[in-house]
């Protein structure tokens, strides 16, 4: 039996019937509610004019606080959550906040600024904000085409100066109540003749998974929104699978990390950080801070993109995936699962379960690099991640060399390792290495790169590789374009 969604969007509780389940929150919001504060610049999760604060219990009895963009977001996936507007946040007179965006006239058209002040309001609450770098960082997926920016950074460190309220006592009364709303079992809804299922265990997501074998599964939506928003896709049936406790958990041994499917971006930056210093960095750089936050690692594997930043570097690493159909799973190294561009080795029915990453030896050499435009939420035109194993007599033992952006999916250049493999790692074999690179891919010329151009700044980070480990043995350095020309 279809329910009604179940939510609470500044402080006031909703029950939400006969909208279609692919109606986005930010046209709910604007449409329904007349919570005009919430803009559309881009409708794709790029420019943050829509960000909102989303919250939800956590696993301590606590509250999980994350802005998002509204723009991507399906108004099924409120169910037993709650949300924030820039409204909210006014109620009481200016927050201070809104008092320092005023009083370093951080504002000029004002379109932007509910984004900006609902994002930094968020990162402010989430302890994210601790100097003028964390500001910076933490607006990378806001836009503005007026202040330049330096007014909205400053008021951010304005804000970073003051404690956070403790609101401990108010989160536990909200997070109950949260619960209450979202119920125990798998939450089934329907609206103007499409479906949403939103289920509370993996034994249940592989049960509809197997009887809606058509079916979208949907996590963070960073890129189910834009088959809406942008391509007007019908999509009859959707499984949310962000309940699924089983799919949320990470665990740590002496050898391997096991990342499950709907850990967010954010959240995989704080674990593969631990790995290698390069892990963290690339993930700073992993689109925008809201797309992070609703972003999973299970759904940038699924969606298998060639220029997807996390998948060669995963690759790179030797990564192993967990895949779920029904009551069978398997696993098969990552690499595998990218068959062409568009498709991956998964039926009709399976989900993307878990991923586990082997952890760096003291035997091994590691580095990861994305070439972009500009340094802040952008798309790779090449991405490089390195591992080498060295024998005891200096040789390379074995060679994994993955990039995105160079074919029709993430993939290793067989020749290029195949160059290094039995030779000392110097400048030499850097140069055939890079050399073999012409037998591995087949770039396109595309709006983000040439192919001679991608196969040059291939060639040129393998140099960089061996420059920076094979000899000086400094850590790497995440690049953006100017680094590599």
């Amino acid at each position: 039996m279809a329910e009604a969604i179940r939510t609470i969007i500044n402080g006031q509780e909703r029950r939400i019937e006969g909208v279609s389940p692919t109606t986005t929150m930010l046209n709910h919001l604007r449409r329904t509610e007349r919570l005009t504060g919430t803009k559309e610049g881009c409708a794709e999760g790029d420019c943050g004019a829509c960000t909102v604060m989303l919250i939800e219990p956590d696993e301590a009895g606590g509250l999980r606080r994350r802005a998002v963009n509204a723009c991507i977001q399906f108004v099924p996936s409120l169910h037993g959550r709650a949300i924030e507007t820039i409204e909210q946040l006014g109620r009481n007179g200016l927050h201070p906040l809104q008092q320092a965006m005023v009083d370093h006239h951080a504002s000029q058209c004002g379109f932007c600024t509910p984004g900006f002040v609902m994002q930094l309001y968020s990162g402010w609450l989430t302890g994210a904000l601790t100097d003028r770098q964390s500001v910076k960082d933490v607006i990378a997926g806001n836009l503005c085409r007026c202040t330049g920016y330096g007014p909205i950074i400053d008021a951010g460190v304005d804000l970073a100066r003051l404690e956070p309220p403790d609101t401990a006592a108010d989160d536990a009364v909200l997070a109950e109540r949260l619960r209450s709303l979202r119920g125990a079992e798998t939450f089934a809804y329907e609206g103007e003749g499409a479906r949403w299922f939103a289920p509370a265990s993996l034994d249940a997501l592989a049960d509809l998974a197997a009887a809606h074998p058509d079916a979208v599964l949907v996590a963070g939506a960073t890129d189910v929104g834009l088959w809406v928003t942008k391509l007007h896709r019908e999509l009859p049936v959707l499984i949310d699978v962000t309940r699924v406790p089983e799919l949320h958990g990470w665990s740590n041994d002496d050898l391997t990390v096991t990342l499950g499917a709907t850990v967010t971006h954010r959240e995989a930056r704080r674990i593969l950080e631990d790995l290698h210093p390069d892990l963290g960095e690339l993930m700073r750089r992993f689109a925008g801070y809201q797309i992070r936050n609703a972003g999973t690692v299970g759904g940038n594997i699924a969606n298998g993109s060639p220029i997807g930043d996390l998948l060669p570097a995963l690759i790179a690493l030797g990564a192993q995936l967990q895949l779920r159909h029904g009551t069978v799973g398997r696993e098969l190294p990552l690499e595998d699962f990218f068959i062409e561009y568009g498709r991956q080795d998964r039926a009709k029915g399976e989900l993307v379960a878990s991923v586990t990453v082997p952890k760096l030896r003291a035997d091994q050499l590691f580095a990861c690099y994305k070439i972009s435009k500009r340094f802040d939420s952008d798309i790779s035109a090449v991405m490089g991640a390195f591992r080498l194993t060295l024998g005891d007599d200096g040789l390379v033992r074995e060679a994994r060399l993955a990039f995105g952006g160079m074919a029709g999916t993430p993939q290793r250049a067989k020749a290029a390792e195949a160059a290094l493999v039995g030779q000392p790692f110097d400048a030499a074999a850097a140069e055939r290495a890079a050399a073999a690179l012409r037998d591995d891919f087949t770039p396109l010329t595309d709006m983000r790169a040439s192919a001679a151009y991608r196969l040059t700044v291939a060639g040129n980070l393998l140099r960089r590789f061996q420059m920076e480990t094979g000899a000086a043995g400094t850590r790497t350095r995440v690049l953006d374009l100017s680094d590599v020309a």
